[in-house]
């Protein structure tokens, strides 16, 4: 059953039960932890089911504020 599980699966789980855990871990995550979440979560397709579609976009806005801060320089004082 566990061999059905994708690499790339596993590792957009494991980014985000980093940023389910608190919003100072989300903070926690490098640039490129962050543009490979937004890479992952862009290819998942959930489109089957509203709530999730909604909870990937919100997610994916928040990346992209992050990203934003990291790459201008705003994300050193938290």
């Amino acid at each position: 059953m566990t061999d059905d599980i994708s690499a790339e699966d596993r590792e957009r789980v494991t980014l985000l039960q980093i940023v389910s855990r608190s919003k100072n871990d989300f903070k926690k995550l490098t640039l490129d932890q962050l543009k490979r979440l937004q890479e992952l979560l862009e290819k998942k397709d959930y489109s089957h089911d509203k709530k999730a579609q909604k909870s990937k976009q919100k997610l994916l806005n928040k990346i992209n504020t992050r990203i934003y801060e990291l790459e201008e320089g705003k994300g050193i004082f938290y």
